[in-house]
């Protein structure tokens, strides 16, 4: 079957996550002083990130809830047993300078303007529908999707197959006519091939590897490969 709509990720795919959640944290270090036991901003940076991807996993994989993800995250930060409520209003803080770094990836909109003729388009997201449409409205970018389905409100999440049939149900689509397209190898391109669709790697960093996956390391090398039909299987210089 060709390929008749693209599902996307948000997160570090269309929308510069890092960049975002790494500016906000230095300006709500520089708001809030630096935590104990760390020498450097830098080094209180990739703490967070880190801390952030072992919080977040253990949200995907159904250990804790989306608003515990958070406060977790705040407590192994600060090293510090705070109330629910301390964390919250801690990590709420840090929202408005995150919130306030936000952007778009500059291939974001061209991209979607190349595909929008051609495609359909639609959201698939392991955060919450409050956080991710919200996002893409302040991002100006919310009408280019017919669909936004997250995972908090599904109760299933990437990699499992539910969530992406799900995301291919919102749109009325055989999972074989969706491409799926995301930042991480195995929860969003190898999960989407597991579940029928055609995954796609954004690779942004270059990190390669991975042959097994159809790669990209910029959304401008994404209509080439659409267009190319064939399931993927024959541009080998998009790998």
């Amino acid at each position: 079957m060709p390929i008749r709509a693209v599902l996307w990720d948000v997160d570090d795919t269309i929308f510069d996550y890092s960049g975002a959640d790494r500016i906000g944290m230095r300006h709500h270090l520089d708001s809030e002083g630096m935590p104990a036991g760390y020498e450097s901003v830098d080094q209180a940076l990739d703490a967070w990130r880190e801390i952030t991807d072992v919080h977040w996993a253990r949200f995907a994989d159904g250990e804790t809830d989306f608003q515990g993800q958070r406060r977790d995250r705040v407590r192994s930060f600060l090293g510090t047993a705070l109330s629910d409520a301390d964390a919250d209003d801690w990590f709420s803080r840090h929202a408005g300078h995150y919130e306030a770094a936000w952007s778009l990836f500059p291939d974001t909109v061209p991209v979607l303007d190349v595909l929008a003729d051609d495609y359909r388009h639609a959201v698939l997201s392991n955060s919450s529908i409050h956080n991710q449409d919200r996002k893409l409205r302040v991002l100006g970018v919310r009408d280019r999707f017919e669909a936004v389905v997250c995972a908090v409100e599904l109760g299933v999440s990437k990699p499992e197959p539910g969530a992406f049939h799900a995301a291919c149900d919102a749109i009325g689509l055989a999972p074989q006519e969706v491409a799926y397209v995301g930042d991480h190898p195995d929860i969003d391109a190898r999960g989407a091939v597991a579940a029928g669709l055609a995954g796609i790697w954004l690779d942004r960093t270059g990190l390669g590897g991975r042959p097994e996956l159809t790669r990209i390391t910029g959304l401008g090398e994404l209509p080439g490969l659409l267009r190319g039909d064939t399931r993927f299987g024959a541009p080998d210089t998009f790998r």
